[in-house]
């Protein structure tokens, strides 16, 4: 299944380096131009990278000054176009991650859109993967817009929704407790 995050972005030059891997744990690779290349920390991130985690892996990524995207194993993510305080597009196919904008930073239109649905963001830190049975959203500061089968459910800090299906509504905002938090961002590999 493929889930895109799209971010409102124009003029981005095609694979321009666009950020950096800052941490590599297992197998981490790019595909490129039909070609699949090993990504070890250090490594530049290009605009319309596809990067690929393995199983037992982990990945951060910074893409500009100040957002990261920590990804879990097996975790597919497309950079398709991003400029540094702007914004720009991420596809994520399958898997789970974390994306980060420290609080205080300038905001950028970010959304991210799954199979499940699509999720506008505005400078936040938020997880979005597999949890509990369902695809499932947690926002830790910040604000998301998550739209799904038709219905938009805005997501504050401390809440989340699951999504049950593709094309499924959004469940409703719940808050979620410690337990559910510290689940789901050890399945992406923070601790």
């Amino acid at each position: 299944m493929l889930a895109l995050v799209t971010v409102a972005a124009s003029g981005a030059a095609a694979n321009a380096v666009i950020g950096t891997a800052d941490e590599v744990r297992g197998t981490v690779s790019r595909k490129s131009d039909d070609r699949n290349a090993p990504i070890r920390a250090g490594a530049d991130i290009l605009d319309r990278d596809f990067i690929v985690t393995g199983k037992e892996s982990f990945a951060a990524l910074t893409l500009g000054s100040d957002t990261k995207l920590l990804l879990g194993s097996q975790t597919e993510l497309l950079v398709d176009s991003f400029i540094a305080g702007q914004g720009g597009t991420i596809e994520l196919g399958t898997g789970r991650m974390i994306f980060d904008r420290p609080e205080g930073a300038p905001k950028i239109d970010v959304s991210l859109r799954t199979a499940f649905g699509m999720i506008g963001v505005r400078g936040t830190k938020f997880f979005a993967g597999p949890n509990r049975g369902a695809f499932a959203i947690f926002v830790e500061h910040g604000a998301v817009e998550v739209t799904g089968g038709g219905v938009t459910r805005r997501v504050g800090a401390g809440e989340g929704i699951d999504i049950s299906a593709p094309g499924a509504a959004p469940s409703e905002v719940r808050r979620w407790g410690e337990a559910r938090i510290r689940e789901a961002y050890e399945s992406v590999g923070v601790r």
